[in-house]
């Protein structure tokens, strides 16, 4: 006998976990005063989502390589992993204005200029508006088509009659199912909805990009399991200082993750930023202490960025760590090996540094280049402006080896960087050193010694 669900729970705005009763407090994620009353269709899940699929033995079960479709647009492919994927759901979110609608009509418009057929769901937006977006945007074609519909059910039905090969809604949380009393938005709705919309994309091999809202904290809206129910989660984010948009991988069933992209928003649209690094230190400065230069890594991008430190004397009890791009607690961690090992009085100093052009690193690689912009400041000495540097810092103030350390070199190396210093351990393994005249300290007393010698 088929167990019907309650018609009426309460779920938690935040996670997505519900309970028969009102509770302050969630009990799955601990989050105040987010369980809300919702009605629900006292339908159960097997009657909603009834398949003829059987079981099978997996060696009789025939291997298919997924043929990816590129959009021609170099920053969304590399994210992508190389292109399209048929029968893939891909959740994009940002915060508003980061250009997720400005990104997807440009994609469709792509997509339709191949000849493929694109539908364009657009719950939040009319016909026109739309058409005079892609006016700006040069985004008009005739395989490219337009609905607007915030009914999930009579908007499968109308895209299963086209037949698209590619499908776009935006957004998911402006679209309700007729099925449920709750409104628009809801943790319920958007589950239901993702689920049908996912359902019908795989049952018809349809690519489909869903376009969901962020809360405060940066997150997707709506319960966790939405991430789960997709192949792909892209999130698209704007830099402090607007200069750029990076659209970054959080999971990939198709291809890796942490891989980003970078745009530039123009009046024409976003446009690709094909030489990241030297965008990144164009305003360099030029002879001024408390600059390094360091490779990071983002995804399978090597990526050149200015690292800057001011240190001053403080005028207060304790002194103060301001970080931008940069986790306070490691600024604090690499000033007390500073201390320690280096023999830097930074307990009556005011630190303050930065990730120069407004992106945020987060790999420990960064704590030799870090330690020297700070003994750079101090010292007031400027380090040589064709040095780049990288690695980990112990608490001991012995220096780390850091992954992929021939990509980097080579980054470096392309943008006319002349002298490195990195992990000795590093040294002793590169097979090759791209033309640069490459040291390896141990400690971090050495490589301060051999910079300000």
């Amino acid at each position: 006998m088929k167990k019907k669900a309650s018609a009426i729970a309460f779920f938690c705005q935040s996670c997505g976990h519900n309970e028969k009763k009102w509770h302050g407090r969630c009990p799955a994620c601990q989050a105040w005063n987010t369980l809300v009353e919702e009605k629900f269709s006292s339908r159960t899940l097997s009657e909603s989502y009834q398949t003829k699929d059987l079981p099978e033995a997996i060696t009789a079960i025939q291997g298919s390589d997924h043929v990816r479709r590129k959009f021609g647009i170099d920053e969304l492919d590399r994210v992508l992993g190389g292109g399209l994927v048929k029968g893939g759901v891909t959740l994009i979110g940002g915060e508003p204005g980061a250009g997720k609608s400005t990104l997807l009509q440009m994609a469709s418009a792509a997509l339709a200029r191949q000849g493929l057929k694109v539908l364009y769901i657009s719950g939040e937006e009319s016909k026109e508006q739309i058409r005079l977006n892609a006016e700006r945007l040069n985004a008009l074609s005739e395989h490219l088509f337009l609905l607007c519909e915030t009914d999930v059910n009579q908007a499968i039905a109308l895209a299963e009659e086209l037949k698209p090969d590619f499908l776009v809604i935006d957004s998911v949380q402006t679209i309700l199912s007729p099925d449920l009393e709750s409104a628009a938005g809801s943790v319920a709705q958007i589950r239901e909805v993702t689920a049908k919309i996912v359902y019908f994309a795989k049952t018809h091999n349809i690519a489909t990009f869903l376009v969901g809202h962020v809360t405060k904290d940066g997150n997707i809206a709506g319960p966790r399991l939405l991430e789960h129910m997709v192949d792909t989660v892209l999130y698209f984010e704007q830099s402090r200082s607007d200069q750029y948009r990076m659209l970054r991988a959080h999971k990939n069933r198709f291809g890796g993750t942490n891989e980003i992209g970078l745009f530039e928003m123009s009046q024409q649209g976003l446009t690709g930023i094909i030489n990241p690094s030297a965008f990144f230190l164009a305003e360099r400065p030029v002879d001024k202490p408390g600059s390094t230069v360091f490779c990071a890594m983002e995804g399978t991008r090597p990526l050149l960025v200015e690292i800057q430190a001011l240190a001053v004397e403080t005028m207060f009890g304790s002194p103060r760590r301001t970080c931008v791009g940069i986790d306070s607690n490691r600024c604090s961690v690499i000033a007390a090996v500073l201390e320690k090992h280096a023999g830097l009085m930074l307990s009556r100093m005011d630190l303050f540094v930065s990730v120069a052009g407004g992106i945020d690193i987060k790999e420990p690689a960064l704590d030799l280049a870090l330690a020297l912009s700070i003994a750079s400041s101090i010292k007031n000495t400027p380090l040589p402006y064709d040095l780049v540097c990288c690695g980990e810092l112990g608490l001991s103030g012995e220096i780390r080896s850091v992954s992929r350390i021939n990509d980097r070199l080579k980054e470096a190396s392309r943008l006319g960087f002349k002298k490195g210093l990195v992990p000795n351990v590093c040294v002793k393994h590169l097979t090759d050193n791209f033309g640069l005249r490459l040291k390896g300290p141990n400690n971090i007393e050495e490589a301060i010694n051999l910079l300000t010698a």
